[in-house]
């Protein structure tokens, strides 16, 4: 195959057949590099500039409904939280794409991954262009590791890759990290976006057509998100993020995308001398240590996925000491207390215009579902009443603009959570009264809107 001269962008990609100052495909300056590329291959006879004959499909197209479905089922990880996470384990096949901060325990979890499905019936490929095989092999060492199913590879081109695949057929592969893989026959840097394009494109079809399980560790930028194209995110199956406080042992799994599970979907970890421990009950986590009988604090229910998790949102309110009142959040959405404390005010009476507004969830958990609207507001009132909310009380529903308390999805599921932790007194909308039919011993409280809510929440106490 003859070879001719060409241009080439080193940071998308982009061809062409003249050197450009601009690239029109990222914008960029001077990026255009010299480099040799491969000449369309012509049918032997045929004139010049003729189309090039088709080639057979490797793989005819099927009928979909008529075609026998698959039998093969799905790769444990021995973690009910890790299974949790995926749906019910890892589908043969599928990309998964796991990004989180530098040091946060991404390497950890994958290799303590990697054990578990290596001491079960299938190998594992680890392939790190990041770290050495001794460097590896220490950590394997402090987590206790001893498997003989793990094939460890440090390779970061490509083609070694393709042929480490063919020497080992593992069930599982795990690639530390995506930005260090390399394309051969792109000229360009490793992290580029061509090259990250081009490497995970390449890895989604191997998993496809050899079906196999492929993790994938993706960077992230300074501000949390993914580093990379967004395309990434299209291409793989399912996108993890690992959360967690460098000073605190937890550490949270959420499924930010899944083709095959829940999203938002959790799973919680602890850091240890042994590496990461599952928690089995995260309610009773997030709740220990709690303070009882204090202005400002509400237990609610929160849907993580298809898990209700117990938290505690706390709220402080005090005079404000310059001309505009400051808001400030932790594990809530501002946006979302900013317009609870602005509905709080207008429909239930409370001068908040002069106050400073504090609100958090304790133990690192970061709530994004609005049925936790109405603990925030009875948490505001309370603390700006010295009010407290009895302890054994859980709060539950949406607030809209105007006032009225909504219902609020799984509800029973809910309640039944926190009844397994010792709560018998719950605040949830009317509409969700019928959740409570299941448990007659209980005190339910059926509420329409948030003045109506606070009412009898004060008023009891």
């Amino acid at each position: 195959m003859r070879e001719r001269i060409g241009f080439f962008c080193s940071e998308c990609g982009h061809e062409s057949g003249n050197w450009l100052g601009r690239c029109p495909g990222c914008g960029g300056w001077n990026t255009f590099r010299e480099a040799p590329t491969k000449r369309a291959r012509r049918t032997p006879g045929a004139a010049p500039g003729a189309r090039t004959a088709s080639q057979p499909v490797e793989h005819p197209p099927e009928p979909l409904v008529g075609a026998a479905p698959s039998q093969e089922g799905r790769l444990l990880t021995h973690s009910g939280e890790m299974d949790r996470v995926l749906g019910g384990g890892i589908v043969a096949g599928s990309v998964i794409l796991l990004g989180g901060d530098p040091g946060i325990g991404k390497s950890t979890l994958l290799l303590q991954l990697a054990a578990a499905v290596g001491n079960g019936p299938g190998m594992v490929l680890y392939v790190s262009g990041e770290e050495s095989r001794q460097q590896v092999q220490l950590r394997a060492g402090r987590l206790g590791i001893s498997c003989d199913h793990i094939y460890f590879s440090s390779e970061a081109d490509l083609d070694h890759i393709r042929s480490a695949l063919e020497s080992v057929a593992p069930a599982l592969v795990i690639i530390d990290s995506i930005q260090t893989m390399s394309h051969p026959d792109l000229p360009m840097l490793p992290g580029s976006i061509g090259q990250l394009r081009e490497c995970t494109a390449e890895l989604v079809r191997l998993a496809k057509l050899k079906n196999f399980g492929c993790f994938l560790i993706g960077h992230v930028t300074k501000d949390g998100a993914l580093a990379g194209p967004r395309v990434l995110e299209h291409m793989v199956d399912t996108v993890l993020s690992f959360e967690g406080d460098h000073h605190q042992n937890l550490r949270l799994l959420r499924a930010v995308k899944n083709r095959f599970g829940a999203t938002n979907e959790i799973a919680v970890f602890t850091m240890g001398e042994r590496g990461l421990e599952e928690v089995a009950n995260p309610s009773a986590l997030f709740l220990d240590g709690r303070a009882l009988d204090i202005p400002g604090s509400v237990v609610v229910s929160a849907l993580e996925g298809t898990r209700p998790v117990l938290v505690e949102i706390q709220a402080l309110i005090c005079p404000t000491v310059f001309g505009a009142p400051r808001r400030a959040t932790t594990g809530v959405d501002y946006n979302r207390v900013v317009l609870t404390a602005a509905v709080l005010e207008k429909r239930a009476g409370l001068n908040l215009t002069n106050q400073d507004i504090y609100v958090s969830v304790v133990g690192g958990l970061r709530v994004v579902e609005p049925a936790v609207d109405l603990g925030v507001a009875l948490a505001l009132a309370s603390n700006f009443r010295n009010i407290p909310v009895d302890s054994g009380t859980v709060v539950m529903g949406e607030i809209g603009l105007t006032g009225e308390v909504r219902a609020v999805s799984q509800a029973e599921q809910r309640i039944r959570e926190a009844v397994r932790l010792g709560f018998r007194r719950f605040i949830i909308p009317e509409r969700n009264l019928e959740a409570s039919s299941h448990h007659p011993d209980l005190e339910v409280i059926g509420v329409k809107t948030v003045r109506e809510a606070i009412d009898r929440v004060m008023s009891d106490e």
